[in-house]
């Protein structure tokens, strides 16, 4: 019983066998070559995500090669003391990333934590407790809101937040972290409403009946048995929403000060990895350590997008597979 057809004597005389095997390899072959079209799209995607790290590598070990690693860390200014500096550009270059990292945390964190509790709240509306047709209508919107460009969003915080918080809290700098993490969390919480609305709606409905049959009310049951049940998916909502603030760019460039302070102040300008590789890129002489540098920024921020959405990716697999066997 190998699985395969057998053919009689009659079918092999008159050949209508071998026809009917003719046919169904026509039948597999578009199925066989939109697998192969998929295994391709793999590989391309795959190496191509390999390539772009190992230039990044390339180059960001020619920065290290070239300043020292400490350089990236510390710098020793004309006085002799040691401070954490990024001014590539002066006589006495300084590259030291921790201004940057400072930055890209301060103006992401916040970000991620308002985008979490619009962005969750949302997700729960959406999944537990809104109507088939206002679903249908907010989930396309939301979808829509995620592809405004982020130049719009960056200008809208430039011209009206930037006024609007400068008369109320009288920040040290008008242009700081606090309004770049209003825009990064504006951008945030369609990602972090996506995939919260999701999770939910994985859980099984089982659960849900269960809770009621016991006497819970709606609330009981969504706080004590659906967002514990999608809990990992939640955290995978956030940690995507973090990893999307971190890579963003035109909003930090235009709305954080773009000075590379190293500040935990959110009232100050502060500048981030991806403003900094898109400030200067353009205007480096090629060949020199600043130059390698920035393609070291580069790579930091890969793998610290990478590292997030690993991450993510697991909470999501353990999750599935947590439903699958249940």
């Amino acid at each position: 019983m190998s699985g395969k057809k057998e053919i009689s004597g009659s079918e092999a005389i008159s050949g209508k066998g071998f026809l009917s095997q003719g046919k169904n390899r026509r039948r597999d072959l578009p199925a066989f070559l939109f697998r192969l079209v998929l295994r391709i799209n793999l590989y391309v995607v795959t190496g191509t995500i390999a390539a772009l790290f190992i230039f990044l590598l390339i180059y960001g070990f020619n920065a290290v090669s070239g300043a020292g690693t400490e350089s990236f860390l510390f710098n020793r200014g004309a006085d002799g003391k040691i401070n954490a500096e990024w001014y590539p550009t002066s006589s006495n270059p300084r590259f030291s990333i921790l201004p940057l990292l400072t930055g890209t945390f301060m103006t992401a964190l916040p970000a991620v934590i308002i985008a979490s509790f619009f962005g969750i709240g949302a997700g729960i509306y959406l999944s537990e407790i809104a109507g088939n047709k206002t679903r249908k209508i907010i989930k396309p919107v939301i979808e829509i809101y995620a592809a405004i460009p982020t130049v719009a969003i960056g200008f809208i915080i430039l011209a009206v937040a930037a006024s609007f918080f400068d008369g109320i809290f009288n920040p040290a700098n008008r242009l700081n972290a606090f309004l770049s993490s209003l825009g990064l969390a504006i951008i945030s919480v369609p990602v972090i409403t996506s995939i919260t609305d999701d999770s939910l709606r994985a859980v099984p409905d089982e659960l849900r009946i269960a809770g009621y049959s016991l006497g819970a009310g709606k609330w009981q049951v969504i706080s004590k048995i659906v967002i514990p049940a999608a809990l990992r998916g939640i955290s995978a909502a956030v940690l995507l929403g973090f990893s999307r603030a971190i890579g963003e760019t035109m909003i930090v460039l235009m709305t954080s000060g773009n000075a590379a302070n190293l500040t935990f102040n959110p009232f100050m300008s502060v500048r981030t990895i991806t403003a900094t590789i898109a400030a200067e890129l353009g205007e480096v002489s090629s060949g020199t350590i600043h130059f390698y540098s920035l393609f070291f920024l580069g790579l930091v921020l890969f793998v610290m997008t990478f590292i997030l959405n690993l991450t993510a990716r697991y909470f999501i697999l353990k999750y599935t597979r947590k439903e699958g066997s249940g």
